[in-house]
């Protein structure tokens, strides 16, 4: 049963048993449930703009960091180079159940 879910702006297509891994969840912890309210679709069911009633419930597997992406800046003939690192921080899910 394909499910679309909203989290903080992106939507995600689920299935039960699936690992969805999005951007972090501070408060959660690992081996803790968390449930999303917010689902636009339900197999052949849509919502206008949720469905009524409809939860998936997710549980945490751990909190994840992305490969570092480097950022550089330069401008020619004025000796200016800056270099900056960003890793990204995830938590990775493992969708339990849907309700609709």
């Amino acid at each position: 049963m394909a499910t679309v879910i909203l989290d903080r702006g992106r939507q995600y297509v689920v299935n039960e048993g699936s690992v969805l891994i999005v951007d972090l969840l501070a408060d959660a912890e690992p081996g803790s449930d968390h449930v999303f309210d917010q689902v636009l679709a339900v197999d052949a069911t849509f919502g206008s703009p949720l469905v009524a009633g409809a939860s998936v419930k997710a549980r945490v597997e751990g909190h994840e960091l992305s490969r570092k992406l480097f950022v550089s800046k330069f401008k020619r003939r004025k000796d200016y180079r800056r270099r900056n690192g960003h890793r990204q921080q995830y938590t990775r899910l493992t969708i339990e159940s849907i309700s609709s």
